[in-house]
């Protein structure tokens, strides 16, 4: 697939069921969130509810034939996203009437979460100061490694500076995606070690966070 054939536009309304569908097609370090969890609308409104509702103009899509492939969304301010009271309460009533959560896979992995946490994992330093944007970038199986990403991450970039801030950052699971995001002049802030995904993978994964000043 060439560069060339992709177009990189700005969300649409329209764009919403695709976003939601990458983004449970991904969610396992690029695989699907079935691996882990069964509530696809759940995972989805976890991913991208605040972005594509509440935040729509600070994301894009990458376009082939007419379907989305992929896509960056994100927020202008974290801080923002992060205290967005209107979706907690959403999401949270949301997910206390489904019943979802209580499924085998879902209260497993609700469990490792839980212990996660309480180790500490979850502690880490504050990035919004300096960093205050965020985004998340997913593309379809088969897109990938074609330059696609690039796009992406360049009209984002314009956008925020655009709108003078001074600074995004992002977290990955993904080795392959940390070393994209070193090419695409990121830096790395923190890297550390998380359990909840062991009891899977037999191993803890690393996160990575990676930040760029505008």
């Amino acid at each position: 697939m060439a560069e060339d054939k992709i177009k990189i536009r700005k969300y649409e309304k329209r764009d919403r069921g695709a976003v939601r569908e990458i983004s449970c097609s991904t969610a396992f370090i690029g695989e699907d969130t079935d691996v882990f969890f069964e509530g696809r609308e759940l995972i989805a409104d976890a991913l991208t509810l605040y972005f594509t509702d509440y935040e729509p103009g600070s994301c894009f899509v990458a376009e082939n034939n007419g379907e989305v492939v992929g896509y960056i969304i994100g927020a202008k301010d974290e801080m923002v996203s992060n205290t967005n009271v209107k979706l907690a309460s959403r999401l949270f009533i949301k997910a206390l009437t489904s019943h979802e959560l209580l499924k085998k896979k879902n209260i497993i992995f609700l469990v490792h979460c839980l212990s996660s946490f309480l180790k500490g994992e979850f502690i880490q330093p504050e990035f919004s100061k300096d960093y205050p944007a965020i985004l998340h970038i997913n593309l379809k199986e088969g897109f990938r490694k074609q330059g696609i990403g690039a796009q992406l991450i360049g009209a984002y970039l314009d956008y925020l500076k655009e709108n003078k801030v001074k600074g995004v950052h992002l977290a990955t699971m993904s080795s392959g995606a940390a070393d994209f995001f070193s090419k695409q002049g990121f830096k790395l802030l923190l890297s550390a070690k998380r359990s909840y995904f062991r009891y899977i993978l037999h191993k803890d994964i690393i996160v990575y966070v990676y930040g760029k000043h505008l």
